[in-house]
């Protein structure tokens, strides 16, 4: 039980989202650790080792195995399908993917471009509704893509629909429901499987409340 837990986590809200939750699963986590410039974080009396990184790249550590767990999310497991445990639902970060665009925009049947930084996710979906169409993968900024004449339509995050009404843009089609997942490689989750399921049972009963 003393040897080291490595974490991944995602900076941003989820981040912020998912200490709240380790310290209501009672975990001893210092109140200025949010505050920390540092991207390798040790926690000697938890005998925890955060690794912070940008929410795309969790997966791709906990898969690799320089990370034992991480939180991802459900967004990021549908495009990367890393080959990874995934243990928990955290019910942080809720949010959803969606199609969108601008309203009443011409577009091409033959094959509609469809800017995305989820290309899986998009050819995917597209795929299952019998549409053939060209996708176009951005880094951000998704929204100007329709604006600009570059995409007929968008396949990005949606949190409160916020960013798509202020720049023009409408809602057609819900994608998937997004939240946060408690994730582990799998050769750790053999080895510190009693660690591992110890958080997976703490965080499950802060979580059914």
């Amino acid at each position: 039980m003393n040897e080291m837990l490595t974490m991944a986590m995602p900076k941003g809200r989820i981040f912020e989202e998912a200490l709240e939750l380790l310290r209501q699963a009672g975990y001893s986590l210092p109140q200025e650790f949010e505050d920390s410039r540092k991207l390798i974080i040790d926690l000697e009396d938890e005998k925890l080792r955060f690794m912070l990184a940008k929410p795309m790249d969790v997966a791709t550590y906990v898969e690799q195995g320089v990370a034992d767990i991480g939180i991802a999310g459900k967004d990021v497991l549908l495009e990367e399908e890393p080959d990874v445990y995934e243990l928990l639902d955290l019910h942080i970060s809720h949010c959803y993917l969606a199609v969108a665009g601008v309203l009443g925009s011409a577009i091409n049947e033959a094959a509609p471009k469809i800017a995305t930084k989820y290309p899986n996710v998009a050819s995917h979906y597209f795929r299952e509704q019998g549409e053939q169409v060209e996708i176009i993968k951005l880094n951000g900024s998704i929204e100007l893509a329709p604006l600009i004449g570059l995409a007929e339509r968008i396949v990005d995050i949606v949190s409160t629909g916020q960013t798509l009404k202020e720049n023009g843009l409408v809602e057609f089609e819900r994608i998937a429901e997004v939240t946060s997942r408690l994730i582990a490689n799998r050769a750790s989750y053999r080895l510190k499987e009693q660690r591992i399921s110890e958080m997976v049972e703490r965080l499950s009963k802060i979580i059914n409340k």
